[in-house]
């Protein structure tokens, strides 16, 4: 199973930095959760399912441009996952940024069904 996992986030990884919409769609489950780092609620804007995660990459252009993912490590703990990264690129104010973030991870069916981010604030 450790070497299913590995391909499902290697594929994600890349499909996510080229944001390549529909190969992320292929590394999730249909009823996918993403709780993003920002908006909304204290536990920020929730994403449900895979119309919803197209939508965002739609509108993600306009706030984020040049977004570079690197550093990316995947971490495990039984069946507990979680991702440490850094981002880098250009913000909706054409400010460049640089951070680092954790996303926490939930599978289902060899597929990811939950990705829980968090940025460092600036």
């Amino acid at each position: 199973m450790a070497d299913a996992i590995d391909d499902l986030f290697r594929r994600f990884g890349k499909a996510f930095n080229k944001a390549d919409v529909e190969e992320i769609a292929a590394c999730v489950t249909d009823d996918f959760e993403w709780r993003l780092n920002a908006g909304g609620s204290p536990g920020g804007r929730v994403l449900k399912g895979k119309d919803d995660l197209r939508a965002h990459f739609a509108d993600r252009s306009r706030a984020h441009r040049e977004a570079r993912y690197s550093e990316a490590r995947i971490h495990r703990s039984g069946d507990k996952l979680f991702g440490t990264f850094r981002v880098t690129g250009i913000d909706h104010a054409g400010q460049p940024f640089d951070r680092y973030g954790i996303d926490l991870y939930e599978l289902k069916d060899g597929k990811i069904a939950l990705k829980d981010s968090y940025l460092k604030a600036d």
